[in-house]
């Protein structure tokens, strides 16, 4: 699933349209995804994108929009496979390589959260399809902090962290700014 559900405010435009390597973020992640072949692509957002393709289903964030957390609830319900794949939109630095890494680390029931020092990476993770429970409460509560859910879905045993090693951590890196598209 790709995240795209942000109002890019801090930037002051849709990031997806942004050029990074010469194509758009979008493309980019969207491409990154398909090289693991999965069974299901998703994009989330609180509208259809104009530039989604034809084979990747559009899911609508759950309403009202409370960022990630209500697009990964909203494609829990909807995956046919055990497990789901997130990948925020502005994390063109991901590589696929991390990405197998990530899916070899899966369990039945258990998905797996990069972590880098005290604070989890939870827009590029895997999440099990049992985690949408703990979602679900969390958009129900008045606490919307990806990091809290983690933190729970990690004492509940659905999430393993996984460290991220020094050389790793810049694949972990996000544009916010028109700045961050200069990073190498």
């Amino acid at each position: 699933m790709l995240l795209a559900g942000g109002a890019s405010r801090r930037m002051g435009t849709d990031k997806a349209r942004l050029s990074i390597r010469g194509k758009p973020l979008w493309q980019v992640q969207l491409e990154t995804l398909r090289k693991l072949e999965p069974n299901q692509l998703f994009v989330s957002a609180r509208i259809d994108p104009p530039w989604r393709r034809e084979g990747v289903l559009f899911v609508a964030d759950i309403p009202p929009s409370r960022g990630p957390l209500s697009g990964l609830a909203a494609s829990l319900d909807r995956i046919s496979t055990r497990h789901l794949m997130a990948l925020a939109i502005d994390m063109p630095w991901m590589s696929n390589e991390y990405l197998k890494f990530l899916c070899a680390q899966i369990e039945p029931g258990r998905g797996v959260v990069p972590k880098i020092g005290d604070r989890a990476e939870p827009l590029a993770a895997i999440y099990p399809r049992e985690a949408g429970e703990e979602i679900r409460n969390a958009l129900a509560g008045t606490d919307f902090s990806l990091q809290s859910v983690i933190g729970d879905l990690i004492t509940a045993g659905k999430l393993r962290a996984i460290t991220v090693t020094e050389q790793q951590k810049n694949l972990f890196r996000n544009v916010n700014e028109r700045a961050d598209l200069q990073f190498t």
